[in-house]
Parts: C-alpha cells; sequence; structure tokens
C-alpha cells in the first residue's frame, strides 16, 4: 500500500485589529503562540503557529491587524501584513462578523482587488451574530470581490472552524513537512514569554496604558535544577507611565508576574522564576534596534 502524501504550506491571516486572527491561531496549533486581547493592534509581528491536520502541516502566519496607519509602528505592522501575503500559499481574510463589513475591512477587499489576490473569507464571531445578518454579511462582502470560498466561524467556540481546516488541508501544496511534527512556533521561547507578559499588560492596564510600553528578554537561564530563570523588562516612555505598571507599593506589577508566569508554566510545562523591571526609555518607539527585533521594517 502506498504511503499517503503529505502537505504543507503557509497560511496568512489578514483582517481588521481584533477580528480573531489570534484567536484561529491558537485554536488550530491547541497552544498559545499568539497573544490575544480585547485591545486592538496588539500582535506586532508576524507570528507563525504551526500544526498538523490529517496529513498536512499548516502554517499560519498570523499578522498584525490593518488599519489606518498613524504612527511609525503602525506603518511598519500595516507592512508586516502584507508581506505575510507575500509569503503565503493561501491567503484568507478574517472579518469580525458582529462588526460587519466595516470602513478597514473594505480598505482591505479593495487592495485584494487592486493587487488581485485571490483569498478565502472567513466570518469569525458568527455565535454572537444572527444566520439571516450572516448571509447577508457574506453576500455583501463577496459582491465587493469574489472569494474563493467563505466559512462561518467562531474561533472561539470552536464552531464549524474544522470545515475552515479541512478546506486549507485540501489545497496545500504536495510537500514534505517544513517542521518537526511537535513544533507549535518558529518563536523563540524568550520571545514568546515576552509576548505574554505584554498580553498580561493589556488585560491588567486596560485603558491607562495602551501601546506606550514593549517588553524584552534581558535573560533565560537554564538552572542546575532544571527549572528557567526569565528576566524580563518592560520599558515604558515617562516616569508617569513606570508609577502605572509598577501600581501602589509595587502590587500591580507584582499580579501581572504571578498572572504571566503562570500561564508559561502552563504553556513550558516546567518551573519559571520570572522578574519583571520597569525601566523608562524615552521615545523607544523610535528605536530601529526594537523594529529589528520584531522583525519589522524600520523604514516602512
Amino acid at each position: 500500500m502506498a504511503e499517503e502524501q503529505t502537505r504543507c504550506g503557509f497560511v496568512a491571516l489578514i483582517g481588521a485589529p481584533n477580528a480573531g486572527k489570534s484567536t484561529i491561531t491558537n485554536n488550530f496549533v491547541g497552544s498559545k503562540v499568539s497573544i490575544v486581547s480585547p485591545k486592538v493592534q496588539t500582535t506586532r509581528t508576524l507570528v507563525k503557529g504551526i500544526g498538523i491536520f490529517e496529513n498536512t502541516q499548516i502554517v499560519f502566519l498570523d499578522t498584525p491587524g490593518i488599519f489606518k496607519p498613524k504612527r511609525r509602528l503602525d506603518r511598519a505592522m500595516v507592512a508586516s501584513a502584507w508581506s505575510g501575503v507575500g509569503d503565503a500559499d493561501i491567503t484568507v481574510l478574517v472579518v469580525d462578523a458582529k462588526r460587519g463589513f466595516d470602513d478597514e475591512t473594505q480598505s482591505i477587499v479593495a487592495k485584494l482587488n487592486k493587487n488581485k489576490i485571490e483569498a478565502v473569507l472567513v466570518l469569525n464571531k458568527v455565535d454572537l451574530v444572527q444566520k439571516e445578518k450572516l448571509l447577508e454579511l457574506s453576500a455583501k462582502i463577496n459582491a465587493a470581490r469574489k472569494f474563493k470560498e467563505t466559512f462561518m466561524v467562531s474561533a472561539l467556540t470552536g464552531q464549524h472552524i474544522e470545515d475552515f481546516y479541512k478546506y486549507l488541508a485540501d489545497n496545500l501544496p504536495v510537500s514534505p513537512w517544513f517542521y518537526p511534527e511537535e513544533q507549535i512556533s518558529d518563536m523563540p521561547l524568550k520571545l514568546l514569554v515576552a509576548e505574554i507578559v505584554r498580553e498580561k499588560l493589556f488585560l491588567f492596564l486596560r485603558q491607562e496604558l495602551p501601546y506606550a510600553l514593549t517588553v524584552e528578554p534581558e535573560l533565560w537561564e537554564r538552572r542546575e535544577d532544571g527549572s528557567v530563570r526569565a528576566e524580563m523588562t518592560i520599558y515604558v516612555e515617562r516616569d508617569s507611565q513606570k508609577i502605572i505598571v509598577l501600581g501602589r507599593g509595587g502590587s500591580r506589577i507584582k499580579r501581572i508576574g504571578q498572572s504571566a508566569r503562570k500561564e508559561i508554566e502552563e504553556l513550558l510545562e516546567e518551573r519559571v522564576h520570572l522578574f519583571l523591571f520597569v525601566k523608562v526609555r524615552e521615545n523607544w518607539i523610535d528605536d530601529p534596534a526594537r523594529y529589528s527585533d520584531w522583525g519589522l521594517n524600520f523604514n516602512a
């Protein structure tokens, strides 16, 4: 009996901020590789999430949300999102079904049309929308651009998501797998941990300090007892922001660290000693080295 052929390829997930691209990636991989937050523009760089469906290795390219850029970092994030499309075998437009065919999604569809990029449409968060409205939304978006296929899913609950994965698995190129079967991302562990810390900062700080901070790994050291010592520095732009992150008597940074460490230990399945430091670095957002670390183009 002949051995069943394998398939492998890259799938770029593009869409407006908060459409659910990272949730789809994490759902498929079965583990956190991309941070998720109620805030828009959480994903800053292109994250690869790797998993197996049937005999196909699917490599999701979870891209930053596409929006109208206002700052250098915004421009670099949007450029990174579109670069993912250039690397992909299949491009998928993810739309928040509750928000509908808004200006940001219309702009993305217009660019797909302009560049003649074939794409698949995924209407996400369908558990929050009535079926009649979903059908109207699907017809409206497909009238603006005919998509190869349309899927209606809920990445959070898993509703109908298997049909989407099956389509990808059947339509990616015949190829050996690019990565070992157990690998779920190509992001170094210390960077993944830094991203988890940044996610907790988003969740704990809420509206107080949205995008004025970044997290950098300073130390990732395996100790003799098998545990890991991880030191992360949180950079903010002003002393007043440092005070907010620390909280009264350091209470807030302590809670952030405890929440992050719990999740990191669950992810790595090993003991982690996490140390967080908060420092002021004015204009870190205009430092070319930061962009290089994230794989972003400083001059985008």
